[in-house]
């Protein structure tokens, strides 16, 4: 009634009375009553605020990309935020009597992406789409040094860029070949995965031939030792043998001189007996041959002295007429002599 106002504001936003052209009083969550006709109230939020973004930009390949994120800020300056932009509200904190307070916000999508800008366009389709976190590290260190934004009382607190996305048909060209890419590499892991159970089979079969080459080589060794030992063997054999000929051939080399000296003896023995038995003949040379049987004969066999007798018959058949020789005569003479048999005693 009369004009007059109350107003109470929330301590997130900074009012500003005016009346009359003049500053009456101003801060944060005040609550006051004024007069409407000759005042003017400001009231700046002080909060944080975000403020989601999407634009189009090009990478450094001149292909078209699309950049999302959100910006969070807030206004460290209200008063001079105040003398830039009309906050200036009519009766509620929240009914601003112009559009200013949203041209906040545009101003610094509008510096944001300017920023963004200049980082996308320096790398090419490939790696932009993979930098989100580094472009919005160094944007956001740039927003944080710009003039324009302490001219204007704001500070910029955090900026998220949740992606970076090249358009669909782009973005499926990309897929399909990052798919045969990682197809070809599934390919390769397979081909290095045979070639390595390849090389592995081949080594284990280098390792089974060349186990077989040392058994062979051992074997090898084994048969030239016994070979050596053989030779040794054989060598000792051989003079086992050698040493037993040149025994037995000395042997047989005593045993003619031994056969040697026999046959001297047996000759010298001879000789002596041929020498006795002319020494004992000599002096029956002269005598007539028929006392010489007549010696011979006695004390032998009577067969003996029948044979002589026949014997000089024969000489003299040619002055015999007849002669008759029973059978018992010469049955006698074919027996055989009984061995005499010892007397007995």
């Amino acid at each position: 009634m009369f004009g007059i106002q109350y107003i109470k504001v929330n301590p997130t936003h900074y009012v500003l009375h005016y009346t009359g052209g003049r500053k009456k009083r101003a801060g944060a969550g005040l609550s006051f009553f004024y007069y409407k006709p000759t005042s003017s109230i400001v009231v700046v939020p002080v909060n944080s605020s975000d403020v989601p973004f999407i634009f189009n930009e090009l990478s450094q390949d001149y292909q078209p990309l699309t950049v999302q994120g959100e910006l969070t800020y807030r206004i460290f300056d209200p008063e001079l935020v105040a003398s830039l932009l009309n906050y200036t509200v009519d009766n509620l904190p929240t009914r601003y009597i112009s559009e200013d307070p949203q041209k906040l916000s545009q101003r610094l999508i509008n510096l944001l992406q300017v920023m963004v800008r200049a980082e996308i366009q320096r790398l090419p389709l490939r790696d932009v789409i993979k930098a989100s976190e580094s472009v919005a590290a160094l944007v956001l260190e740039k927003m944080r040094e710009s003039e324009s934004l302490k001219s204007l009382g704001v500070e910029v607190m955090s900026l998220a860029i949740q992606a970076i996305r090249p358009v669909p048909e782009v973005a499926r060209a990309l897929e399909s070949e990052a798919r045969e890419d990682f197809m070809r590499r599934a390919d390769q892991a397979i081909y290095d995965r045979r070639n390595a159970s390849v090389e592995q089979e081949r080594r284990i079969k280098e390792n089974e031939l060349n186990t077989e080459i040392t058994v062979e080589e051992k074997k090898r060794q084994i048969r030239e030792t016994k070979v050596e030992a053989d030779l040794v063997v054989e060598k000792k054999q051989q003079e086992v043998r050698q040493a037993q000929l040149s025994g037995q051939i000395a042997l047989e080399t005593e045993r003619k001189q031994l056969v040697v000296v026999r046959t001297e003896n047996a000759r010298v023995e001879a000789d002596v007996q041929a020498y006795a038995m002319e020494t004992s003949l000599r002096a029956f040379k002269g005598l007539d041959p028929s006392v010489l049987q007549m010696l011979a004969v006695q004390n032998t066999d009577p067969r003996l002295i029948v044979s002589l007798a026949m014997k000089e018959l024969a000489q003299n058949a040619a002055k015999i007429g007849n002669l008759n020789i029973s059978p018992e005569l010469m049955q006698l003479l074919m027996e055989e002599k009984e061995p005499q048999q010892p007397k007995a005693k």
